[in-house]
């Protein structure tokens, strides 16, 4: 997350890389725009070429010459909480700096811990896991990150399809590599991205974490599922559960994935937030793009 984007192909490393949603009362997904339409089916239908996806999700098309708004989850809903809920627990604070990058301006030192750590319901997991090919861990970490953000900040109205394109854009789910997601919901393969040094088509990003997070000590590395930047991560870095945040956590990385694309009091629902928020974890506008499609196929396929 943050101005470090390589070529998706050339993710090296003991683990792949890649940066940051939610499913949803008001589905914030997408729709963007860079002084024309975008065509979402044409995206989808180029994103989908390497992906065996939900066969419904090709079918997604905006009207001729229509701007389409964040797609919304009209069949299913927001993912059905859980009876049970986790115990409550204070969360490691990160330092209380200006916040780094554009539109965001609340960090994860100035965020209140879940008060529980809130989880769709197993029988919508089994459902929309099925329905999407999202592996069900991957999925629970997305929709929790939605129910803990609609208590916290519900106008920002962030859904777990737009967390979704994020995370397979960056990841493949947290696969990249050939690893896979644990039942803890951490990575079994450590996904770390190549060195940020101004090659490749990133920006160079000297070490700020002594190597604490991407075992490099002179340059930068984006880490986890939904690739965090260390300088980033100790910004915005928050643990669901309580305890110290976890950036190859996908519970960790998604919640914290979200409370920073709704900083500066975004509103997802509109597309000029949600393609504000997505440049800001990634300035691409082909990333905006891709993900922009996925989360609209993953809505769709809901």
């Amino acid at each position: 997350m943050g101005k470090r984007r390589a070529p998706r192909g050339d993710r090296t490393g003991g683990r792949g890389r890649g940066p940051l949603v939610a499913a949803c009362t008001a589905l914030a997904v997408c729709l963007l725009i860079t002084g024309g339409l975008v065509y979402v089916a044409n995206r989808i239908s180029s994103t989908l070429d390497s992906w065996s996806g939900p066969s419904s999700a090709a079918e997604q098309e905006p009207e001729d010459g229509s701007i389409q708004t964040p797609p919304h989850d009209e069949l299913t809903g927001p993912p059905a909480t859980s009876d049970v809920t986790a115990g409550d627990g204070s969360a490691g604070e990160s330092g209380g700096e200006a916040a780094a990058d554009a539109g965001a301006d609340t960090g994860a030192d100035e965020q209140q811990t879940p008060e529980s750590a809130l989880r769709p319901s197993a029988d919508w997991l089994d459902e929309v896991a099925e329905s999407t090919t999202i592996p069900r861990r991957a999925l629970e970490g997305y929709a929790s990150a939605q129910l803990v953000l609609a208590q916290e900040q519900p106008a920002c109205r962030l859904s777990w399809p737009t967390l979704a394109g994020i995370g397979y854009v960056e990841t493949k789910h947290g696969t990249h590599g050939g690893g896979e997601l644990g039942a803890d919901g951490s990575t079994t393969i450590d996904i770390i991205g190549i060195p940020l040094d101004g090659t490749n088509n990133t920006q160079a990003i000297p070490d700020t974490d002594g190597g604490r997070y991407d075992d490099d000590t002179e340059w930068d590395r984006a880490v986890g599922p939904m690739q965090f930047i260390p300088g980033t991560w100790e910004r915005w870095g928050t643990s669901l559960e309580g305890g110290d945040p976890d950036p190859h956590s996908i519970d960790d990385a998604a919640l914290s994935a979200g409370r920073y694309l709704c900083g500066g009091g975004r509103d997802l629902t509109s597309a000029q937030d949600w393609e504000g928020a997505i440049l800001t974890y990634n300035s691409s506008r082909t990333y905006l793009n891709d993900v922009l499609a996925y989360a609209h196929a993953y809505a769709d396929a809901s």
